[in-house]
C-alpha cells in the first residue's frame, strides 16, 4: 500500500491518507488472541454492497487494502444489505463474539436496508460494526439522490434512525474525528456489557478527504477482552441465598457461552448437585446428555425443565436477558427467589432479584468457592435426574424414524430426528441454524448437541429472514463444521439471496425446507387467542386468477446456483441428506410438513393480549382462558 509518509526530527511521523483509508487501516490492524502465541484479525472482512455514497471513498479505500502484504482485509460482495449484515452478526454469534466483521452500503435504501440487522444485533447483544453511506457534508449538491429531506432540521439524514438501534453512534464530519471515533468504537463492539451494533455514518465527501494521521494511529494492536470479576459483597449475599435454598435451579443464557463459561457452569452443576436449565441463546452451553442438564425452559421449554422451574424456591439465572419466552410471561418461576449473574447491570436488574455483576465464569467459580460443600437437597436431585432421563427417552421417541401414511404429511420433530440422524460421520460438528417459526420452538425442545455453539439460533428478535444469511455467517466462522440451515417457507420466501453469496464465495451450507404453504406458527396462534384462520395460511388469503402459487424451493435454489431437490418422506429426506452432506456446495432440501402438528410435551403461559370485547364466542372463551393466566404472573 502507498501513500505520503512524512517524518520530522521535531514531530511525530505522520501518513496522508483519506478517512476512509485511514479507517480501513485502523480496522485491519486490529488482532485477537489466537491461542498458542498466536494472532488473528478482529475483524474477518467487510461486507459490502457498492452505491453512490461509499463506492468512491470506501470502495477505494477496501481495494486497497483487501491484498495489502501485512494486514489483509477482505471484503465480500453480498446481494442483500439485511442479508449481509445477518451474516456479520452471525459470523460474531458463532465467534463467541470474539471476532466480528463491518458491513457498508450506499446512502438511502442501502442504509435502511440495515436497520432490521441493526435492531437484531442490538437485541441479541452481538458486535457489528455499520458503516453506511451518508450525504454530503458540504451540502453542495443538496439534496442528493436518495437523500431525505427535512424542513425543520437540516442535519437529518436516513441514518439518525440508526441512533436507537445502535450502542455507539457517530456521524464522521471530519476525517480527524476518526481518531476518537474509532477507538471509542472498538470499545463497545469488544465491551461484554456494552456490546451490541456500533453505526458509523460516513458522508461521501468526507470519505474521500484526506488528512496526516499520526502513523502509531495504525500500528497493530492486540485487543484483550476483559472479565468482570464479582464484588465479594454480592456474591456473599447470593451464597447465604443459595445455602438457604432445598431447590434451586440455574437458567443458562447466552452470556455462559460469550463468556466461555460452559466448563465453571458444569463444574458448579456437578459440585453443588443444582440442575441446570437452558435458554434459546444458551442452548448448548452443557451437553445435552448430561444428567442433570433438563433441556430447554419456558414457553419453548420441555416438560422436564417447566416442572422443575415451577417448583425451584431459587432460581440462578447466569448470562440471560429474562425475556417472556424464558419467564413464561414472569410467570413459570414466579414463587421462586432470584439471583442474577450477568455482566450487564440493566439485566441483572430484571425481575427485582438479587444482582450479582460478574462475568459468567468468574461469578460461578468464585460462588462455589464461597459454597464450599454445600449442595441441593438430595432429593431434589434426584427429582432432576430422573426428569432429564425421562426426557431424554421422550426425545428419542419423539424423533425416531416413522414415516406417516398419505396424505398426512410429517412435523418438524420427525424432520429434526432425521437431520440428525443423518450425520453419518461422528468428527463432523453440525451447527444448526434458525431464527422465527415454529422451528425455534421445535429445535429448542429436539435438537441434541455437545459442542458450545452448535446450536445457533436467533431467538432474540426472531427475525425471519435471519436463517441463510446466517448461516454463511456461521459457515464462514466455522468452515469445518456442517453448517445445517433449518426454515420454513415463510422466511425462506423473506429472504433467500444469500444462497447466491454462498454458491460465489465457496461456503456450502445444508438448507432443509420445511413447506407447511404459510406461517402455520402465527396461524396456530391466531386460532388459539379465538380468531378465525386468516391471512397466514395461503388457503385463508386473499386470492385472484389462479390462486396462490406452488412454489417449486428446490427449482428456485438451483436457479441461484445451489444444488436442490424435493422430497416427500421422511426415508426419501434422509437419503436426499446424505446426498447433501456429500455434495460439495450448497444444498436445499424440501419437504412438505403440517402446518397444525406441533411437539404436545412441554410449554407454558404466554402473554398474548386477547381482545376484551368480541362478537365471536371463542375470542371471548380465549380472553377468560387469558385474565386467569395473569393470575400466575409476578410484575
Amino acid at each position: 500500500m502507498s501513500a505520503d509518509l512524512n517524518i520530522s526530527a521535531n514531530t511525530s511521523a505522520t501518513i496522508r491518507l483519506t478517512m476512509a483509508q485511514a479507517l480501513v487501516r485502523y480496522l485491519a490492524a486490529l488482532r485477537v488472541d489466537a491461542g498458542d502465541g498466536a494472532t488473528e484479525p478482529l475483524f474477518g472482512g467487510v461486507f459490502a454492497i457498492f452505491g453512490h455514497g461509499n463506492v468512491a471513498g470506501l470502495g477505494e479505500a477496501l481495494y486497497r487494502q483487501r491484498d495489502d502484504a501485512e494486514h489483509p482485509l477482505p471484503t465480500y460482495r453480498a446481494h442483500n444489505e439485511q442479508g449481509m449484515a445477518h451474516a456479520a452478526i452471525a459470523y460474531a454469534k458463532a465467534h463467541m463474539r470474539r471476532r466480528m466483521m463491518a458491513v457498508t452500503s450506499s446512502i438511502g435504501p442501502g442504509a435502511t436496508n440495515l436497520l432490521t440487522a441493526a435492531a437484531l444485533a442490538h437485541v441479541n447483544r452481538l458486535p457489528v460494526l455499520l458503516l453506511p453511506g451518508d450525504v454530503f457534508v458540504s451540502r453542495a449538491p443538496d439534496p442528493v439522490l436518495q437523500q431525505l429531506e427535512d424542513g425543520g432540521d437540516g442535519s437529518v439524514s436516513v441514518n439518525d434512525a440508526f441512533k436507537p438501534l445502535s450502542r455507539y453512534f457517530d456521524r464522521i464530519i471530519h476525517p480527524a474525528q476518526l481518531l476518537t471515533a474509532l477507538p471509542r468504537a472498538i470499545q463497545v463492539l469488544t465491551d461484554a456489557a456494552a456490546c451490541g451494533p456500533v453505526t458509523l455514518a460516513l458522508p461521501q465527501d468526507v470519505q474521500t478527504m484526506a488528512y496526516d494521521y499520526p502513523c502509531d494511529f495504525f500500528a497493530p494492536r492486540l485487543v484483550v477482552f476483559r472479565a468482570t470479576p464479582p464484588l465479594e459483597s454480592e456474591l456473599e449475599e447470593a451464597a447465604a441465598l443459595l445455602r438457604a435454598a432445598r431447590n434451586p435451579l440455574i437458567v443458562a443464557g447466552g452470556g455462559v457461552l460469550y463468556g466461555l463459561a460452559g466448563p465453571a457452569l458444569r463444574a458448579f452443576a456437578e459440585a453443588h448437585g443444582v440442575p441446570v436449565v437452558e435458554t434459546q441463546a444458551g442452548k448448548s452451553a452443557l451437553a445435552w446428555d448430561h444428567p442433570l442438564q433438563l433441556g430447554a425452559v419456558g414457553v419453548t421449554g420441555s416438560p422436564a425443565a417447566n416442572l422443575l422451574a415451577a417448583e425451584a424456591d431459587l432460581v440462578l439465572a447466569v448470562g440471560t436477558r429474562l425475556q417472556d419466552f424464558t419467564t413464561g410471561s414472569n410467570s413459570l418461576f414466579a414463587r421462586a427467589e432470584l439471583v442474577s449473574l450477568n455482566v450487564n447491570a440493566f439485566d441483572a436488574l430484571k425481575r427485582r432479584g438479587l444482582s450479582v455483576r460478574t462475568d459468567a465464569r468468574l461469578g460461578l467459580e468464585k460462588l462455589s468457592a464461597l459454597l464450599g460443600g454445600w449442595r441441593a437437597d438430595a432429593a431434589w436431585q434426584d427429582s432432576a435426574r430422573s426428569r432429564s432421563t425421562r426426557w431424554r427417552a421422550s426425545v428419542a421417541a419423539i424423533t425416531a424414524r416413522r414415516e406417516v401414511a398419505a396424505p398426512a404429511l410429517p412435523y418438524d420433530g420427525e424432520v429434526i430426528g432425521a437431520v440428525q440422524r443423518s450425520a453419518f460421520d461422528s468428527t463432523v460438528r453440525d451447527i444448526v441454524v434458525c431464527a422465527a417459526g415454529t422451528l425455534p420452538a421445535e429445535l429448542h425442545k429436539l435438537w441434541r448437541t455437545s459442542t458450545p455453539g452448535g446450536y445457533h439460533m436467533e431467538y432474540g428478535y426472531s427475525c425471519m429472514g435471519y436463517e441463510i444469511a446466517g448461516g454463511l455467517g456461521v459457515k464462514m466462522a466455522r468452515p469445518d463444521a456442517e453448517v445445517i440451515v433449518m426454515v420454513g417457507d415463510g422466511s425462506y420466501l423473506m429472504m433467500n439471496s444469500e444462497i447466491a453469496t454462498s454458491v460465489m464465495l465457496g461456503k456450502k451450507l445444508i438448507i432443509v425446507v420445511l413447506d407447511n404453504r404459510g406461517y402455520g406458527c402465527i396461524n396456530r396462534l391466531q386460532q388459539a387467542c379465538g380468531n378465525a384462520p386468516f391471512n397466514n395460511m395461503f388457503d385463508d388469503c386473499l386470492q385472484a386468477g389462479a390462486g396462490a402459487p406452488h412454489i417449486d424451493f428446490a427449482m428456485h435454489a438451483m436457479a441461484l446456483g445451489a444444488h436442490g431437490e424435493n422430497v416427500k418422506t421422511i426415508a426419501e429426506l434422509e437419503q436426499a441428506l446424505a446426498r447433501a452432506r456429500a455434495a460439495d456446495a450448497t444444498y436445499v432440501v424440501c419437504i412438505d410438513t403440517d402446518p397444525a402438528r406441533t411437539t404436545s410435551e412441554g410449554g407454558c403461559w404466554w402473554e398474548v393480549a386477547v381482545p376484551e370485547v368480541s362478537e365471536r364466542e371463542q375470542v371471548r372463551a380465549a380472553r377468560t382462558r387469558y385474565e386467569e393466566g395473569k393470575k400466575g404472573q409476578r410484575i
